[in-house]
């Protein structure tokens, strides 16, 4: 989902298969943080993968991501088997990037394990990973952005001015909502 101007989202669980999801805030540019939200949904089977990679959005190998995503960022899965290695290489440019363990454990070249998050110095170099245990974990890597970044409740915006009108319009659909009776005024 890209909220760029406002949405209101909850998330429930279907059937009783248990999930693992990550949800991922990245700051958008002036060009696309105040358009209208879009949301993309996808199976297992349509997020393309290259060897133990998962795109969920950019590009790594020959595999590229169906979601539209800004330009100079990767968003990926990885799972790797006991004992196995593996190298990313960032694109050129993409200078940040950060890893969330969700299972198991692997050195790079410290030991992180499960629930853990690693932000690696700003630099274009090569990430080398050797899985301890059974490991899995996103990976994310990006063009460092270039604006200064204003904080609110609900988002982060580039100007004090786009952070009023973001979070407007998040206020107007909550009471759109409790006027529907889809949610109490407490929620807003």
């Amino acid at each position: 989902m890209r909220a760029a101007g406002g949405v209101w989202h909850s998330g429930s669980m279907e059937g009783d298969r248990r999930v693992a999801g990550f949800q991922l805030w990245i700051a958008l540019g002036p060009e696309l943080e105040s358009r209208p939200p879009e949301s993309y949904y996808l199976n297992d089977e349509q997020v393309p993968a290259d060897g133990p990679v998962r795109v969920v959005l950019g590009r790594h190998g020959n595999a590229a991501s169906p979601i539209p995503a800004p330009p100079g960022i990767n968003y990926l899965t990885v799972q790797l088997k006991a004992g196995e290695r593996w190298t990313y290489r960032p694109p050129t440019g993409h200078d940040v990037a950060w890893i969330a363990m969700q299972a198991g454990a692997l050195y790079t070249p410290e030991l992180v394990t499960a629930g853990e998050l690693v932000v690696f110095s700003e630099n274009n170099s090569a990430i080398s990973f050797q899985a301890r245990d059974a490991a899995r974990f996103v990976l994310g890597s990006a063009v460092k952005h270039p604006h200064d970044l204003v904080l609110g409740r609900y988002s982060v915006h580039t100007s004090p001015r786009a952070l009023v009108s973001g979070e407007a319009e998040i206020r107007r659909i909550g009471r759109d909502l409790v006027a529907r009776g889809r949610i109490t005024s407490a929620e807003i």
